[in-house]
């Protein structure tokens, strides 16, 4: 049984999850890569990824490359002697990077493969009306999320989940995931599945404004699948106009009310207590949202300092 020496390859909270795990299995791991450290927020400050704080809080080997294929780098990650890479929400690497260890370079990804490769599995999975989702592992190729598989689990999506509690179940299921993965790997009986293309095939897109923005004339499961598959980050969101004032709110949380009404598609219906807004089967009662300039707060908060005229409408 060869004794595994790893790099581990991660930037957001998720990777750090699986990170934990591994060494509180008491693995060896050698080295941690990640994300370069960049600027977030107003004030500009320079922002470490999940995972370098991690790695400097546990006294890991850290590099931190902006391009894969530098050569300092590559002759860095060549003196650790790793026998194995384990990628876990990272970026695409270089033929260079993931054929160099003995043992080879697996990927965790959060959905069963073939189905939703790409950026956003957790939140496609919730937006698409999955009942149920899970992790895979893979060893990395040439492409993005194709490689041969080598371990996948599978979970029940709660019909009120969001993307961040299901992102936190994904991370733990994930990282017995890897735990299984390595202890095949150690083995050495490791035995792959080749990932089957057909054009049923869900793809995970990046998500951007466009792809985030809320389709009121769309059905009440769709709007609110939406609403919990981007909630909390990065928010669904859409306009809201009340005579001559335009607003871009975010809405984190909605509930569905299946009634039959003669309103206007769109239309914001408020009182002293609720939010909602007319759809083609219902309501969308907005629960918790968010206004420009301010913070997230529930309805109920909102509507102690705001209130709406009878032409206020969502679109």
């Amino acid at each position: 049984m060869e004794k595994l020496r790893i790099i581990f390859m991660g930037t957001p909270e998720f990777a750090v999850g699986i990170l934990d795990t591994i060494i509180k299995n008491n693995y060896e791991v050698v080295g941690v890569i990640t994300a370069a450290d960049k600027p977030a927020g107003r004030g500009q400050k320079i922002k470490y990824s999940a995972v370098k704080e991690y790695a400097i809080a546990n006294n890991l080997t850290l590099l931190q490359p902006t391009n894969l294929k530098d050569e300092d780098f590559l002759a860095e990650l060549e003196a650790l002697n790793a026998n194995l890479q384990i990628v876990v929400a990272f970026r695409m690497l270089p033929k260079v990077v993931w054929e160099m260890p003995s043992l080879g370079t697996f990927n965790l990804h959060a959905s069963l493969l073939p189905n939703y490769r790409g950026a956003a599995p957790i939140n496609w999975a919730i937006i698409n009306g999955e009942t149920k989702t899970g992790v895979t592992t893979f060893f990395i190729d040439d492409k993005i999320d194709t490689g041969a598989m080598i371990l996948n689990s599978k979970i029940a999506i709660e019909p009120e989940e969001n993307a961040g509690q299901l992102h936190d179940r994904l991370m733990h299921l994930g990282s017995t995931t890897v735990i299984d993965t390595l202890k095949v790997i150690e083995s050495g009986n490791v035995s792959t599945t080749i990932q089957e293309d057909n054009d049923d095939i869900k793809t995970a897109y990046k998500l951007n404004k466009e792809n985030c923005k809320i389709d009121w004339t769309k059905s009440g499961a769709e709007i609110n699948n939406l609403i919990r598959g981007l909630s909390p980050y990065p928010a669904s969101w859409c306009f809201l106009k009340d005579q001559n004032e335009e607003l871009n709110i975010k809405i984190y949380e909605a509930k569905l009310i299946s009634e039959p009404h003669s309103y206007e598609t769109g239309k914001l219906i408020s009182n002293k207590k609720e939010i909602k807004i007319a759809i083609k089967d219902g309501f969308i009662q907005l629960l918790s949202l968010q206004f420009p300039g301010k913070k997230r707060m529930l309805a109920s908060e909102l509507l102690n300092g705001v209130s709406f005229s009878d032409v206020a409408k969502v679109y």
